[in-house]
């Protein structure tokens, strides 16, 4: 299992597959899906290729049923964010038990060790079934794992982001918005005549630091406090000229518990109080896109069975941690399915210097294959 490992994240890190919702003229997740459905194949899956949206295909490969076992679903992202400003990203180095480049640690290490799992699976003849989901857009609006829960019903699903090899038992969510100002235009030496956009989004931009800072008041025993951030700010026609408009977009990440609603209200509050000190203020709050957090009971047996796999590896119990980021275990989970994160150490997700560990990666997989025996076995 070792060599077949390392050397699938080396092939997978060698093949560009930058989402290009992210990054104009990115090449998607074509050629990456062939690479992954052709190795699949000749590792004795089945493999179906979805592609609602064309050029953005998703695979699904999935081991021989044998009996009347649960399914337990593997998923992992093919896509990656842009190249940005790294030295030679689709060239894999490896430097001691590091492998370098561009979506290595994010996140085709983990979808490595899912399929190699999966072969591994094959090969042992469990009852239940295995199944990998090797989905495009994770990095921009997820249209593959949207795609795929269509097509596949599990009993069980770990996502294979990066948990530093812990079980990841919950994320928090995000809901992007944007706060439009409107002023009047003027010649900038005739101010009078004008309202100065800008300068009205100043009040706005210091009321909403306030609401991250009272924020921080509330926290979840594995997330810690919801926050909210500036974004994108954008406004002004020229320099001469008094600015009619002045747009901000804010990004707030949420907890388990917290909704759309909750934020919707918030930004609400803000802008009430905004316009009770400044009566002349006009603005607005529209939500742009809404992604829910994820929380499962640590007591469920997907919790203890990916758990006890990881005890078996790693010689320790595994470590029950909260993630940062957001991924698509929130979309799993939402269609009833029960699911929990688990994946390898490194760093560098979205980063100029993006590294894996090779010996976490290789435990991932034994993780996985373990849990599979476990639960389908």
């Amino acid at each position: 299992m070792d060599d077949t490992v390392v050397d699938l994240l080396t092939r997978l890190v060698q093949i560009d597959s930058v989402n290009p919702s992210l990054a104009p003229g990115g090449a998607g997740e074509a050629a990456i899906a062939a690479f992954v459905a052709g190795w699949a194949e000749r590792a004795g899956l089945a493999v179906e290729t979805l592609e609602e949206t064309a050029g953005r295909p998703s695979v699904i490969a999935r081991t021989p049923r044998r009996g009347d076992g649960p399914t337990l679903l593997l998923c992992g992202h093919l896509d990656t964010v842009g190249l940005g400003g790294m030295t030679a990203p689709l060239e894999p180095r490896v430097d001691g038990d590091r492998l370098y480049g561009r979506g290595a640690y994010d996140m085709k290490a983990g979808l490595a060790a899912a399929l190699v799992a999966a072969a591994e699976a094959a090969r042992d003849g469990l009852s239940g079934e295995v199944v990998v989901a090797a989905v495009a857009d994770e990095e921009h609006s997820s249209l593959g794992v949207q795609e795929v829960l269509r097509h596949v019903r599990a009993d069980a699903a770990i996502v294979t982001e990066p948990t530093e090899l812990a079980v990841g038992t919950a994320h928090k969510g995000f809901v992007w918005s944007q706060i439009e100002v409107v002023g009047r235009a003027a010649h900038g030496s005739r101010p009078h005549l004008g309202v100065d956009a800008i300068l009205k989004t100043g009040p706005v931009l210091v009321a909403l630091d306030e609401l991250n800072q009272a924020l921080g008041k509330r926290t979840h025993p594995l997330l810690g406090a919801g926050n909210l951030h500036g974004s994108l700010i954008d406004g002004g026609l020229e320099e001469s000229t008094v600015p009619d408009r002045c747009a901000l977009t804010v990004e707030r990440r949420t907890l388990p518990g917290e909704t759309a609603a909750d934020v919707e209200r918030e930004l609400a509050e803000v802008l009430d109080r905004c316009r009770a000190a400044d009566p002349e203020l006009q603005a607005s709050a529209r939500t742009l896109l809404v992604r829910e957090p994820f929380e499962i009971d640590r007591a469920e047996r997907l919790v203890q069975d990916v758990a006890a796999a990881a005890g078996d590896v790693l010689g320790e119990p595994a470590a029950i941690a909260g993630m940062s980021y957001w991924a698509d275990a929130a979309f799993i989970a939402a269609a009833g399915i029960p699911t929990v994160l688990f994946g390898p150490d490194g760093d560098g997700a979205h980063a100029e210097v993006e590294w894996v560990s090779l010996p976490g990666t290789i435990a991932c997989a034994q993780v996985l294959a373990r849990a599979a025996e476990r639960m389908c076995g």
